[in-house]
């Protein structure tokens, strides 16, 4: 396996990749010394390459004729381009894993290279970020292989009936942070649970998205109507009603015959008649001018809505706002939760440093307002109104910075909900015990199990974040001559590292949910499991090692580092 980048994903990629232990892997950097090559290098069992560029003299001294799999983790959508039409050049054999911010660009690049796999890593982190600023479930789900064809999601478990629990994913009210898959499912207050076929289970979040679309659609109408003007449009309408109770009660006309003449005069379908009393005239005068002027006062309505939406500067602040969510850093994570918080319908405040980040079009558009500016500064947070918001979601690439705004948050209001971005493992469960911040997450750490499986063509069907934790739900075969033939399903299962809730049978094609614990498995059935990333390493190996074989763990020198350039 070959990882390009020297980023956090690669690093945690590198790392997940390592291990497994059942492949040779490369990690190809720019420079040795610089971003998270140092900390590549300090891992076991990785061979270093650093390299000015990936060009396909590179990827040949790096031993790509021999890979399986190459990942292009790069931050840069072109960049990654083109170090895979490199990389397509040195080995068109090789399976390519193209990290893309822009999956629209993505998915037609992905037909230029077959069987490649195009994925994401902000748009996999940013769903748990939103739920734990909401302090919601991470929504996940999956649709299981077989028949009939059944879908599995993340539910609490007062939400859903007791006969959908498939099993229980985690105990999240540990004092001791959450204990996954329990042996007493029964404590597990986290579990998969199964939709039926009307989906049954899943209409409570549709019916809080329809009514977060309709606040939406509610909150747009609000920002792009100028007050005055529908202040302006209420009088004049005013106007007209009395003109109608005018002509029914001061010219004896009834009252379908009032309304009838208010409207054609508005309309400006009134025709000069000088034998009318000088009440009648006064009356249709009046509503004539009135009529004529709604029409340049709704065109005028309608012209500053539109000249305020394409405003170049974003919106701004309100005086007072409070319920709302304080959004730091506006890179490819915080755009992908801007986006998503706002299609909930969650009130949003922003605030980045940068200017020209890529999430601020995205922010003017929706009308999000953007606080320019430091946010490990306390006098910027209170700017944002932080004080009066419902929580915090501080996302940006820089530790420190996320880590001094969850403090001042906190500082600010104790029962503040803050939810950072931390790459640091070990930083992250400090602070997590010491400052009491209810929720830290690695961005790296939420992708790299998917970037892994693709690279082995291992088929995860979903990932579930429970806490700084990763939970993985996963299809594993099972071959002809492995030391799982034989073996009941009851045995496959390992307390807090794997459990199989579900078991496609080869010989039927049929999907047992819940499977048959007494079930001997036979080449070519399946399982389906919910594993650590340890647990589903564990259970591979079991998968693909002969009966009699024994599984010995050598221990390698460490990383060597190659330079291409000297």
């Amino acid at each position: 396996m070959i990882v390009c980048g020297d980023n956090p994903l690669a690093y945690r990629l590198a790392a997940e990749l390592a291990g497994q232990g059942r492949c040779d892997v490369t990690v190809m950097v720019q420079s040795a010394v610089a971003n998270c090559a140092p900390r590549i290098a300090e891992l076991a069992d990785i061979r270093l390459v650093e390299t000015r560029e990936f060009s396909v003299a590179a990827y040949e001294a790096a031993g790509i004729a021999e890979a399986d799999a190459v990942a292009l983790v790069d931050q840069d959508d072109v960049g990654n381009i083109h170090a895979a039409l490199c990389a397509q050049d040195a080995n068109p054999n090789a399976r390519l894993v193209i990290r893309f911010f822009n999956m629209n660009l993505g998915y037609r690049i992905q037909e230029l290279f077959p069987g490649s796999a195009v994925l994401s890593d902000s748009a996999t982190a940013a769903p748990s970020f939103v739920a734990a600023a909401l302090g919601e479930v991470t929504p996940g789900s999956a649709r299981l292989p077989g028949r009939p064809r059944r879908t599995v999601f993340v539910a609490r478990r007062a939400d859903v009936a007791p006969s959908r629990v498939v099993c229980g994913l985690a105990d999240t009210t540990a004092p001791d942070g959450p204990i996954l898959l329990p042996t007493d499912e029964e404590t597990a207050d986290l579990v998969l649970a199964i939709a039926d076929e009307r989906g049954v289970g899943l209409q409570p979040r549709r019916l809080r998205q329809l009514c977060s679309v309709l606040k939406s659609v509610a909150r747009l109408i609000r920002l792009v109507i100028n007050r005055k003007f529908v202040a302006a449009a209420l009088m004049l309408f005013v106007l007209l009603g009395l003109g109608t109770v005018a002509f029914a009660v001061l010219t004896g006309v009834t009252w379908s015959d009032a309304i009838y003449l208010t409207v054609l005069d508005a309309a400006g379908a009134a025709q000069p008649d000088t034998k009318l009393n000088t009440t009648t005239k006064i009356i249709r005068f009046v509503i004539t001018v009135v009529g004529s002027t709604i029409i340049p006062v709704v065109t005028a309505a309608v012209v500053d809505a539109v000249v305020s939406a394409r405003l170049a500067s974003p919106p701004a602040l309100p005086r007072r706002i409070s319920g709302h969510i304080v959004l730091v850093g506006l890179g490819n994570v915080g755009a992908r939760i801007l986006s998503q918080l706002h299609d909930l319908g969650v009130s949003l405040i922003a605030v980045e440093h940068d200017p020209a980040a890529r999430g601020i079009p995205r922010a003017r558009r929706l009308g999000v307002p953007v606080v320019i500016g430091d946010a490990s500064r306390e006098d910027v947070l209170r700017e944002a109104h932080l004080d009066t918001s419902r929580a915090l979601v501080a996302v940006t690439n820089n530790d420190v910075t996320n880590l001094e705004a969850g403090l001042h948050g906190r500082a600010m209001r104790s029962n503040l909900r803050v939810v950072l971005r931390l790459f640091d493992d070990d930083l992250a469960r400090r602070v997590e015990q010491t400052f009491k911040i209810n929720v830290s997450r690695s961005v790296s750490y939420l992708a790299a199990p998917m970037f892994a499986a693709a690279m082995f063509q291992r088929q995860v069907l979903t990932t579930i974040p429970v806490g700084r934790h990763v939970l993985l739900i996963a299809e594993v075969p099972i071959p002809a001559h492995c030391a799982l033939v034989g073996q009941p399903v009851r045995d496959v299962s390992v307390p807090g590292e794997s459990r199989v809730v579900a078991l496609h049978i080869h010989s039927s094609e049929r999907l047992e949910l819940p499977p048959s614990l007494e079930h001997r498995l036979v080449g070519g059935d399946r399982l389906i499991v919910v594993a650590t990333r340890r647990g589903l390493v564990e259970l591979l190996l079991r998968a693909s090692r002969p009966p009699s074989a024994t599984l010995f763990l050598a221990t390698e020198p460490p990383a060597r580092l190659i330079k291409l350039d000297e």
